[in-house]
């Protein structure tokens, strides 16, 4: 059985929850989605979805109670949205602590403030989508050499969507739909690492 947890400190933290739990169901696998706080609840995980939210805050609580160090030794899988995102690049263009574990670098509130929110079709993993974008970020830059990493989805020219490895950082919030396949997507990933 795989553990999924939920990194809990802001954001849409439930929906998360509960949209990975209907993703879990719908795989069929012996799996579970817990809620986490700090390091040792992490250290038990097999993945971590890092939600929205205030990246800062949350870059900060990460590093205050070591979660990112835990995530960075056991080489845990972590799908990060929207704030999840931001957190997952090793740069972004404002100063705050990272997780860094991405060769990426993201341009925080890219696409405008939080008045400028909107849902939009995307397609993503070869499927069509509804992305709901809230005070979104994109991807700035990546290292191009890394043969690791593939680009999941773009809208218009902004890269939303991409993988390095087991990780993945999007700019949207799939955890604000009933589409379980991203969230199942994810699990998969989780699945690979501990096989």
């Amino acid at each position: 059985m795989i553990t999924i947890g939920i990194l809990n400190l802001q954001g849409a933290v439930s929906e998360h929850y509960d949209i990975t739990k209907k993703a879990i169901e719908n795989m069929g696998i012996e799996a579970e989605a817990i809620s986490v706080r700090y390091a040792d609840e992490v250290a038990n995980c097999d993945g971590v979805i890092i939600s929205g939210g205030e990246s800062t805050v949350i870059g900060k609580i990460i590093k205050e109670r070591g979660i990112d160090k835990v995530i960075k030794d056991n080489r845990i899988p972590v799908f990060g949205t929207c704030a999840g995102m931001v957190l997952l690049g090793k740069k972004t263009d404002f100063d705050q602590p990272l997780l860094g574990i991405m060769d990426i670098s993201v341009k925080r509130n890219a696409f405008g403030r939080q008045v400028d929110s909107f849902e939009s079709p995307i397609s993503i993993l070869g499927e069509d989508y509804l992305g709901v974008f809230i005070r979104a970020p994109s991807l700035d830059d990546y290292d191009k050499t890394k043969e690791d990493i593939k680009v999941l989805s773009k809208l218009d020219d902004e890269i939303i969507a991409i993988q390095q490895g087991h990780n993945i950082a999007i700019a949207f919030h799939p955890e604000l739909t009933d589409d379980t396949r991203i969230h199942e997507y994810f699990i998969e990933e989780v699945l690979n690492c501990v096989e």
